[in-house]
């Protein structure tokens, strides 16, 4: 498989790791009652996981898996305190 199909999954999984990895953070700054605060964190969230995503010293198969796991994890979590 091509390396440039590769990072492009990465750069899909990207979006939903990275508004996980935002909530999460959300969450441990304030607690269970955040508010607003996504608002702020999201973003930057999206914009990290983008960046791993695109990384060059990182191995594009490994940021896939990262990223897929990642994105896994937090589909996980959202549905079970759901």
């Amino acid at each position: 498989m091509p390396s440039w199909v590769t990072v492009a999954g990465a750069a899909l999984l990207a979006l939903p790791f990275g508004w996980g990895l935002g909530l999460l953070v959300a969450y441990a700054i304030a607690g269970k009652n955040f508010g607003q605060l996504p608002v702020a964190t999201v973003p930057l969230g999206i914009v990290a996981a983008l960046i791993f995503a695109f990384w060059p010293s990182v191995k594009p198969r490994t940021r896939l898996k990262v990223l897929f796991g990642g994105s896994v994890a937090f589909v996980v979590f959202a549905w079970l305190v759901a």
